[in-house]
């Protein structure tokens, strides 16, 4: 970003943050975190004579939802505070952009303090604790994320059983190639789709370790509602164990740290129902398929031109899902080998 974008870009959020909070609120140490072409991740501090306050800005400059699956930052906004009032761990929402103020369209949340690295939270020491309890910790945050009322969600992308296979099947077909572990994922998913279509709920789409906010004593958020949507609820719980997001603790299928076991048991604690095992076992491998096909696609943008290193380091895992997917699918029923 150069000088002139900068400037803009800071005064403007100035502007803002004097409106918010006050006319002699200032912003303070303003850093960039992350964030592609599309979206961006801003930390700061907003210093008033009340205090210190502590932020986290999220934002698309351009304000349009380049990924067809996105949700789009006012509707992330809406339903992370959606999820507080059901008592999720979430940060609060305390501002949302409108188009006049220059700043594309995002908001501004709560910084809370924690790790959100998957390497420090399954290895280090200052998390030795957490670990134990938080798989049953994410079974219960997306209990409540699923009771959040879909009347009052606004609009949201509708997702079934069938549209994810059809969907799924689709990205494979246009990234061209034909892949034999991958056909016979779609045949055992074809053969194992369960009967019925769930009553639709609020679905996060997106929780796993690398996503969530973790302190010594466990789970403190969830974050990156990007790909929220309405669909079957135990798609979130198969997600979760999907075995990329392991980061190499495999024997550990609930996100690196815990059992499945113990994730359901979380989800029952909220919900009072038994999860169908063989539900989320099925939205286990569809998950892990369409994790597969995402990074192959990665790959495919890679050769095509698109240089980057993020693309390069995810498309070289598609070979590695393969792998996962066969030990699912060679294992008694097509159930996961741990």
């Amino acid at each position: 970003m150069g000088a002139g974008p900068a400037q803009t870009f800071e005064t403007a959020l100035g502007a803002c943050i004097a409106r918010r909070f006050g006319p002699d609120a200032k912003v303070a140490r303003l850093e960039r975190l992350s964030g592609g072409a599309s979206q961006e991740l801003w930390a700061f501090d907003v210093e008033s004579p009340e205090g210190t306050r502590e932020l986290i800005l999220r934002r698309n400059p351009g304000g349009t939802v380049k990924r067809e699956n996105a949700a789009g930052m006012e509707t992330e906004a809406r339903l992370i505070e959606l999820a507080r009032a059901t008592g999720t761990p979430v940060p609060e929402v305390v501002h949302v952009f409108s188009p006049e103020e220059g700043l594309g369209s995002g908001f501004l949340m709560t910084r809370i303090p924690g790790e959100t690295l998957a390497r420090r939270i399954l290895r280090d020491d200052l998390y030795a604790r957490a670990r134990p309890v938080l798989a049953h910790q994410m079974g219960a945050a997306a209990a409540l994320i699923h009771r959040i009322d879909p009347a009052k969600a606004g609009p949201l992308r509708v997702s079934t059983v069938e549209s994810s296979l059809d969907g799924a099947y689709a990205l494979y077909k246009a990234n061209g190639g034909r892949r034999p572990v991958i056909e016979w994922a779609f045949r055992w998913l074809r053969e194992n789709r369960p009967a019925t279509e769930a009553t639709p709920t609020v679905v996060h789409g997106d929780m796993r370790t690398g996503n969530i906010i973790v302190g010594p004593e466990g789970l403190r958020a969830v974050l990156d509602w990007e790909v929220v949507h309405l669909g079957d609820p135990i798609y979130d719980l198969g997600w979760i164990c999907t075995p990329s997001w392991r980061f190499g603790e495999i024997d550990k299928p609930a996100g690196g740290f815990g059992s499945r076991e113990d994730l359901w048991a979380g989800y029952e604690s909220v919900t009072g129902v038994p999860v169908d095992r063989q539900r989320a076992r099925f939205w286990e491998v569809m998950s892990t398929l369409r994790w597969g096909l995402s990074c192959a696609m990665m790959a495919r943008e890679f050769q095509a031109g698109e240089r980057s290193v993020e693309k390069a380091a995810i498309g070289r895992r598609a070979s590695e899902v393969e792998v996962d997917l066969l030990a699912m699918l060679a294992a008694p029923g097509g159930q996961p080998l741990v």
